[in-house]
């Protein structure tokens, strides 16, 4: 009697865990990143409110590079694209001290500097006239070595473009 009843109770179990299992198996995510629609991409230049010119160049080259390799979108005419990438550079600070040693002597040594870039930045259906991501007052951000400033820009554009497709792809 108590193998009868011990097997119906593991068979009962069975079948209440069956159906939760292979329902599990059936689930996934729905949503996120860019709209099927979004194919090309126009990427206007930025404005650039900040003393140093190169850095428009740059923020032009890392994002489209971004947009093209992270997002698998073509470049188009802004005419013709699906969607708009435009900005504005608002600050861009190359030289803070992050990192210090001090002396004996009472000298401070600054051992390591970071440079700072803040954006603002729009991705725009055309077709739908409505934004599918913008941040306004992004800050970017890119630790370095003394005399290193060019690294510490790099790794500030690097976590811009990091921003701008995550910002992207995380559409529900």
């Amino acid at each position: 009697m108590r193998l009868t009843s011990g097997l119906i109770t593991s068979r009962s179990l069975l079948l209440l865990l069956l159906p939760a299992a292979l329902g599990g198996c059936l689930y996934g995510f729905a949503g996120g990143g860019l709209p099927p629609s979004i194919k090309t991409v126009a990427l206007l230049p930025f404005d650039n409110q900040t003393a140093e010119p190169t850095l428009t160049q740059e923020v032009a080259s890392s994002v489209r590079e971004a947009l093209e390799r992270r997002l698998g979108l073509r470049q188009a005419s802004q005419g013709q694209a699906d969607a708009l990438v435009r900005g504005t550079i608002v600050r861009y600070e190359p030289d803070l001290p992050v990192q210090y040693t001090g002396e004996e002597d009472r000298t401070v040594n600054v051992t390591r500097r970071q440079v700072q870039i803040t954006v603002s930045v729009e991705i725009l259906d055309q077709k739908r006239g409505k934004p599918i991501w913008q941040n306004t007052g992004l800050l970017v951000k890119g630790d370095y070595d003394p005399g290193q400033e060019q690294q510490g820009r790099q790794r500030a554009l690097d976590d811009l473009v990091t921003n701008i497709v995550e910002g992207a792809q995380s559409q529900w």
